[in-house]
């Protein structure tokens, strides 16, 4: 099935060339080739590959075009039916632009995985800038998102992407420490922190009309516990003031968000936020979670408080919520927590009664 040919060189050098041509009734399908300095090189290679190409399904596996990890994401944004969310979406961007990326999915073993964490918790970037280390949970973010591809490139697409590669390689990482869980935040704002960026935003709204209206935002969140994902997607249909709850569409869940609609309770507060909404459109909170974001991530750095991010405000709301004596149930008809252990640790908080009562930007707060 394979000869080796010897060329002879204009300076008198020899090749050994290793040719492998293979028939089916007659006909050639598969050909290749490969120069050596030496011929005992030449008939090294020549006898590997020819027992490679000997293993039932080899040369069908040649004929599959070759797809690069890259691709495979790309496919896996394109072809999810689930909804991929912001967080995982940027993760996934900043993969496609790694070097791993550029690789073919049948050739990523589990060193280059576990170098592509190795490159994450360095702080690597698609640019030139300044560089960072990433905290283990934040690398283990980005190696969660690119094992659900994994998880799914091969039997749904037929891509070479290994699995066991794969867990080899987050077992690495777990171990050398460049990956971890996250941790659980205990960030909560102080009524001064709150006061500063409340003040901060109803200063603009009065210079900018048309901007986001973030002081109502920002109480919404605090007195719902709602995600910004989800105040923004919350309709006039899906309220039902006679009830005091809200249709909370695609809640965020591990095993599922698409279809994932829930009613959830509204304290008194958050449903006054919502009745000072104007009724224009179908969507109470018309605005973009992007912009929304950017306005608050802005704010606290302006205004110079470290560490608290607009999710915060939800963790706030469920320790609100049993300071004024809810009970684990209670509050998860307000939090739409599944699990009531995600729920115990704000459940032991010391009852103290309501923090915001009397509270000027408290939207039953009428300054009497």
């Amino acid at each position: 099935m394979g000869t080796i040919a010897t060329r002879t060189r204009k300076d008198g050098s020899k090749a050994y060339t290793a040719q492998i041509r293979i028939k089916r009734e007659g006909v050639v399908v598969h050909s290749e080739a490969q120069t050596f300095e030496r011929r005992p090189a030449a008939a090294t290679w020549l006898k590997r590959r020819e027992a490679e190409l000997s293993e039932p399904g080899a040369l069908e596996r040649l004929k599959k075009p070759t797809v690069t990890l890259g691709e495979a994401i790309a496919q896996y944004l394109k072809d999810s039916r689930k909804e991929v969310g912001r967080t995982k979406a940027q993760c996934l961007d900043l993969i496609q632009k790694h070097p791993i990326a550029q690789m073919n999915c049948g050739d990523i073993t589990s060193k280059d995985l576990s170098d592509f964490a190795r490159d994450m918790q360095k702080g690597w970037r698609a640019d030139e800038g300044e560089r960072e280390p990433r905290k283990p949970q934040t690398v283990g973010n980005y190696m969660s998102h690119l094992g659900a591809v994994f998880a799914v490139a091969r039997p749904m697409w037929g891509f070479e992407l290994d699995q066991q590669a794969f867990r080899d390689a987050a077992t690495v990482a777990a171990r050398m420490g460049l990956t971890s869980k996250s941790d659980k935040r205990e960030r909560r704002p102080t009524l001064e922190e709150l006061d500063a960026i409340l003040a901060h935003f109803d200063e603009r709204q009065k210079r900018v009309p048309h901007s986001v209206p973030m002081v109502k935002v920002i109480l919404f969140a605090l007195f719902s516990s709602r995600r910004q994902e989800e105040i923004t997607r919350i309709e006039w249909a899906d309220y039902e003031p006679e009830n005091k709850r809200v249709l909370v569409r695609d809640m965020k869940n591990p095993g599922q968000k698409v279809g994932n609609n829930v009613w959830c309770d509204l304290p008194a507060e958050a449903v006054a936020v919502i009745e000072s909404m104007p009724r224009k459109g179908a969507r109470i909170f018309p605005y973009g979670t992007d912009a929304i974001s950017a306005a608050f991530t802005r704010a606290t750095r302006v205004l110079g408080i470290d560490d608290l991010t607009f999710h915060d405000l939800r963790h706030e709301c469920a320790s609100w919520l049993f300071e004024k004596g809810y009970d684990i149930p209670h509050a998860a008809t307000v939090t739409g927590h599944r699990s009531w252990n995600s729920l115990k640790r704000y459940s032991h908080i010391r009852q103290s009664g309501d923090k915001y009562a009397g509270w000027k930007w408290n939207p039953l707060f009428t300054g009497e």
